[in-house]
C-alpha cells in the first residue's frame, strides 16, 4: 500500500516485509447457463459504490476486466510475499482461472482493483460471506460481507496504509449496503501483518477459524460500533 501513513501504525505491519492478505477460500458460482453478473443485486451494484476518501487520497474499487488487468494481477500474484499466502503464483491461465470462477458465478464474489488516486495497487475480493463455504464455520447473518485483499506494490506495505484502505473499504460496504451489519476477513493467522491492521482499521478479533489449507482469524467490522473503532 506512496507514503500513506494513516497516522495508527502497527508495529506488526511496520516490521512485516510481506503483503497484507486475507487468502481466499473457494467462491461458489451460478453454475452452469447462469449469465455473469461480477457486481449486481448480490452485493448492491459495488460498481457504482463511487470512491472513499483517505489519508491518502481518493480510493475506489473498480470490477476487474480480464483483458485490461490481467498481466498487472498475475505479477502481483507472482510476487513471493503474495503467493506465500494466495497461492496462486503461476503463469497468466493461473490467475485467469481464478479470476473466471468469480465472473462466471452469480455476482457473490466480485474481484476489483483497489485504484488509489488514480493509480491501480491492490487486488481485493468483495464477497457474500453468507454465501459463502466460509459460513459453515461461524455463525453467519444474512448478508454478511467479507474482504479479501493484497497490495500488489511492495512499497506500498508496511506504512499503515493497509489500514486505512481497509477501513475505507469497510465503510463503503456499510453505506453502500444498507442491509449488512457486518464487514468480516479471514486472514491466516500466520499473517500477523494483516491481523494487526485490520484490528487497527476498526475490526474486532471474533473467533479462530479452522479452514481448509489454514487456520484463520475471523475479524469483523460491526455497523454498530464502526463509529467507536
Amino acid at each position: 500500500m506512496p507514503s500513506t501513513d494513516s497516522g495508527i501504525d502497527s508495529s506488526a505491519d511496520q516490521a512485516a516485509h510481506h503483503p497484507l492478505t486475507a487468502a481466499r477460500t473457494t467462491r461458489g458460482t451460478g453454475g452452469p447457463g447462469r449469465p455473469p453478473s461480477p457486481a449486481g443485486r448480490l452485493l448492491d451494484d459495488l460498481a457504482a459504490w463511487g470512491a472513499a476518501r483517505t489519508p491518502a487520497g481518493p480510493f475506489q474499487l473498480v470490477p476487474v476486466q480480464p483483458a485490461r488487468d490481467l498481466e498487472r494481477i498475475t505479477a502481483w500474484m507472482n510476487d513471493p510475499a503474495v503467493s506465500a499466502f494466495w497461492e496462486l503464483a503461476g503463469p497468466p491461465e493461473t490467475t485467469a482461472a481464478h479470476l473466471r470462477s468469480q465472473l462466471d458465478g452469480d455476482g457473490r464474489s466480485v474481484p476489483c482493483l483497489g485504484v488509489l488516486d488514480g493509480v491501480p495497487m491492490s487486488y481485493w475480493e468483495i464477497y457474500r460471506a453468507d454465501l459463502d463455504p466460509l459460513a459453515r464455520s461461524y455463525p453467519a447473518r444474512a448478508h454478511d460481507t467479507g474482504i479479501h485483499l493484497l497490495l500488489g506494490r511492495a512499497h506500498d506495505r508496511g506504512r499503515g496504509l493497509g489500514s486505512a484502505l481497509l477501513r475505507a473499504t469497510a465503510d463503503l460496504v456499510l453505506d453502500r449496503r444498507p442491509d449488512c451489519t457486518r464487514v468480516l476477513a479471514e486472514p491466516d493467522l500466520r499473517n500477523t501483518a494483516s491481523v494487526a491492521a485490520f484490528l487497527t482499521a476498526g475490526f474486532r478479533y471474533a473467533d479462530e477459524l479452522e479452514l481448509p489449507g489454514k487456520r484463520a482469524a475471523l475479524m469483523v467490522r460491526d455497523r454498530a460500533y464502526r463509529h467507536l473503532l
